[in-house]
């Protein structure tokens, strides 16, 4: 391969409008602008969000105040009267209703129980949130109203990991080494050797 073989990826680089080149383009004479007022000017054309000098809608709508939406709690809700489907004794919690179909889903902060209706069957609800007269209808009845708490997430929650415990580090024993006593040198008894004896010189001695 060489230099003047490479190319960029096809359509990675696209032609520029040739403009006011004929009507067959679709943008020839007008070149697209159509015909007079501000549009079609030079450097024409109005900032984004004008409407024309009315009030425009970033101004027009209220910008003050304050709202608990983000912090509100959601429960799921049901009225008493929709609890005469169960039996006398029966207990009833949000998993219940839902097997049932009376709720179509448990929202994170579980069951509410509202007063709307009559209750007429003897009933014990566990829900996270009663009306007080949802209260008195439920015991009107001979039933019993159960505040359990209750959060959606808690049956998927993973658990939380373990805090780490910092291990100490054992102590380092410090061994103490009795000081060696090293013993006194030996006394080095140097070896004399012995004298040789004198050789008497022979010669010239008569016998």
């Amino acid at each position: 391969m060489q230099i003047h073989e490479l190319s960029p990826h096809p359509k990675a680089r696209r032609d520029r409008r040739r403009l006011g080149r004929g009507i067959g383009s679709g943008l020839g004479k007008t070149s697209g602008k159509g015909h007079k007022g501000q549009w079609a000017r030079s450097g024409g054309g109005v900032r984004v969000g004008f409407e024309g000098g009315q009030m425009p809608l970033h101004r027009r709508l209220p910008k003050r105040g304050f709202t608990n939406n983000s912090f509100a709690k959601v429960y799921s809700v049901v009225n008493i009267k929709d609890l005469n489907v169960f039996k006398k004794g029966d207990v009833v919690t949000a998993e219940v209703l839902k097997e049932r179909g009376i709720l179509s889903k448990i929202e994170e902060y579980g069951l509410k129980v509202l007063g709307d209706g009559k209750l007429d069957v003897a009933i014990t609800v566990k829900a996270a949130k009663f009306t007080k007269g949802a209260i008195t209808a439920i015991k009107k009845a001979g039933g019993e109203a159960i505040v359990s708490e209750y959060h959606v997430n808690e049956s998927t929650a993973k658990p939380a990991p373990a805090k780490a415990t910092a291990t100490k580090a054992p102590a380092k024993t410090t061994v103490t080494s009795k000081p060696v006593v090293k013993a006194a040198p030996k006394a080095v008894v140097a070896k004399t050797a012995a004298p040789k004896p004198k050789a008497t010189p022979t010669s010239g001695v008569k016998k």
